[in-house]
């Protein structure tokens, strides 16, 4: 049976990602979750704190199965944003890592990518729709969004001149055509309304990889 606060954490998630963090009341992620306002103030002291606990689910996914004191508080969260700052670099560092190795292919990467977004989808895009509201945090996401792109480049020219991906009219652009393949089904399609649907995460991996393999692969 799923925690309450689990269904809290999950509906909060999508308003904020939907209508915007400040948009978002606490009535409305009651009302989603199908519980009283009252209930949601015994678990959490307010909007601040929820949403400050669905980031650190998002980096640390076993924070979620800890048993917290009620109502929870940001004196939990006191260090997060350096938390989530060292996340998107590590997380980056350890795409970038093969770019010397021969025996890294093209599948594995392209796999590897799709792997990296969805893990912390629901983070990422936060930070992406709420910019003005956690400008810090949305600088360094913006840096590491961009060199991700950037590893990605530079992994697809790899292939193409050791001949595993086949020659294309612009790498940048397709990159860019790739990005967003791997960030709609790993993101869009879980949390954006006018795309969401029951395709599971195995599913939404194995039809991008499969397009995205064959249009490609040599």
């Amino acid at each position: 049976m799923e925690r309450r606060i689990d269904i809290i954490r999950r509906e909060a998630t999508k308003l904020f990602l939907r209508q915007g963090y400040a948009k978002t009341q606490i009535s409305h992620i009651a009302k989603a979750a199908a519980v009283s306002v009252g209930t949601i103030y015994h678990d959490f002291v307010g909007k601040k704190e929820i949403m400050h606990y669905i980031l650190k689910c998002t980096i640390e996914p076993e924070f979620a199965e800890q048993e917290i004191k009620r109502p929870i508080t940001d004196e939990l969260f006191a260090n997060l944003d350096n938390e989530i700052i060292a996340t998107l670099s590590a997380s980056q560092e350890a795409f970038s890592a093969r770019l010397q190795d021969d025996d890294y292919h093209f599948e594995e990467m392209i796999s590897d990518a799709f792997d990296l977004l969805l893990k912390y989808a629901a983070g990422c895009l936060f930070i992406e729709k709420n910019q003005y509201e956690f400008k810090v945090l949305a600088g360094h996401y913006n840096q590491r969004r961009e060199q991700f792109f950037h590893t990605m480049e530079s992994y697809i020219k790899g292939f193409i001149e050791k001949g595993e991906v086949r020659q294309v009219e612009d790498v940048a652009l397709t990159t860019t055509l790739i990005v967003e393949l791997l960030t709609w089904w790993t993101m869009d399609r879980k949390y954006i309304p006018y795309t969401e649907n029951d395709v599971s995460d195995q599913m939404a991996k194995a039809v991008c990889l499969d397009n995205i393999i064959a249009a490609y692969k040599r």
